[in-house]
């Protein structure tokens, strides 16, 4: 069964075709500048040239027609009839508490999906807009969407809800959300399979870090708790977002800088976490390097980056009443040694320990980095979102 899993934002549709059920990715790549000047699919061909097209693409309708002909082209195409494609698996961002898992796309369930775009309007909208575009390019087919925030919904409501007055969640859904769950899903499944554990028998922290990051407590295969709240925003530092802090903060700033709501949310998005402290860049290479340079913003968005994730899981083991295996993933979690390495350093008298020389050695693979005398399983799983969806399309509609 070929799945085309589509990831559609607001400037940019990624993709990738996978032949299901055996997980192999026959076709990979992105629209980019989505509606602006200078818009490019890129992908890269099998055997490994990357080739840039570039086109005018105004809207996501005409982005995805883009995708669709260029994997049916006679010079860098897979297949050779759409009816290759027997099913589209789309990645949805929010699905508020009305969707609890992967659905098949129906009516009913766009309607439902419209009513929550007002929780995340910079990914629901543009989502919507994938499906539509599916559904009037190839009408026949069938779609399914997975939500990064289903996984959470089994979240206890003293972990979800936030102490606002109540009338803010019965009005307006204000809750912990959570998100990266089909990451979370993936890799605590997977680790706990590598680990020899019963993943419905036992307490697992998954670390999903990167310029987006959250961090998820796992007990017998259901989410108890996730970093990331009501938007994405909340949580550990990342790369351009500020994570937890204190909302007077913010009240504070909006009335001396006179921001309005979009330049609060532009202010907390976009311009603050690993960015807003080092002043350097967002990316983590770029941060190592000036740090090596001596540059003490550049340490100091660091130590602040490493110190959240220790202390989540120190707060996450408590909560749970231990902890069976942590789990990093996500581009800094699967390749920044000195970021697992550092996270690490001093939990000992909870049993969590890393052996050095391999965790210093791993780059990019599944591997346990805990030393022979901890108690604590740690490992690398690197996260494959795009097959999950493809596998959940696959398993809802076979």
């Amino acid at each position: 069964m070929k799945v085309l899993v589509l990831n559609c934002g607001s400037s940019s549709v990624k993709y990738m075709l996978i032949d299901m059920p055996q997980g192999d990715v026959l076709a990979q790549g992105g629209v980019e500048k989505l509606g602006l000047p200078g818009s490019f699919l890129k992908f890269k061909m099998p055997n490994g040239e990357k080739v840039q097209l570039e086109k005018d693409m105004p809207d996501h309708t005409v982005a995805v027609e883009f995708i669709l002909s260029t994997l049916m082209s006679e010079k860098y195409g897979c297949i050779k009839s759409f009816d290759e494609i027997e099913a589209v698996g789309h990645r949805l961002v929010h699905g508020g508490n009305k969707f609890s898992e992967s659905v098949a796309i129906n009516q009913e369930v766009i309607e439902k999906l419209r009513e929550c775009i007002d929780l995340a309007p910079l990914h629901n909208g543009p989502n919507l807009m994938g499906i539509e575009a599916i559904m009037k390019l190839l009408p026949n087919i069938r779609q399914v969407g997975v939500f990064d925030t289903a996984f959470h919904q089994t979240m206890p409501d003293y972990a979800y809800m936030y102490a606002l007055p109540y009338e803010m969640y019965e009005k307006y859904g204000v809750r912990r959300y959570g998100f990266h769950g089909t990451s979370h899903r993936y890799v605590s499944k997977k680790g706990a399979e590598l680990a020899g554990l019963d993943y419905k028998n036992c307490k697992i922290i998954t670390a999903h870090i990167g310029n987006g990051a959250s961090m998820t407590a796992i007990v017998n295969g259901k989410s108890i708790d996730c970093s990331m709240g009501f938007t994405p925003t909340e949580g550990l530092m990342m790369g351009t977002r500020c994570g937890d802090v204190d909302p007077g903060a913010l009240a504070f700033i909006a009335d001396k800088e006179e921001l309005d709501g979009k330049g609060l949310s532009d202010l907390v998005n976009k311009q603050s976490g690993v960015m807003g402290v080092s002043g350097v860049s967002s990316d983590m290479r770029e941060i190592e390097e000036a740090i090596n340079g001596g540059n003490k913003r550049a340490m100091l968005s660091m130590e602040m980056y490493n110190y959240r994730i220790k202390k989540y899981i120190g707060a996450y083991a408590a909560a749970m009443g231990g902890v069976d295996l942590i789990i990093f993933t996500g581009g800094v979690g699967e390749n920044q040694w000195t970021t697992r390495e550092i996270v690490c350093e001093g939990l000992e008298f909870m049993g969590i320990k890393v052996d050095k020389s391999v965790n210093t050695e791993l780059r990019g693979k599944d591997a346990v980095i805990s030393a022979a005398d901890s108690r604590v399983k740690i490992m690398v799983v690197p996260t494959d979102e795009e097959y999950m969806i493809a596998k959940d399309t696959m398993d809802i509609l076979s």
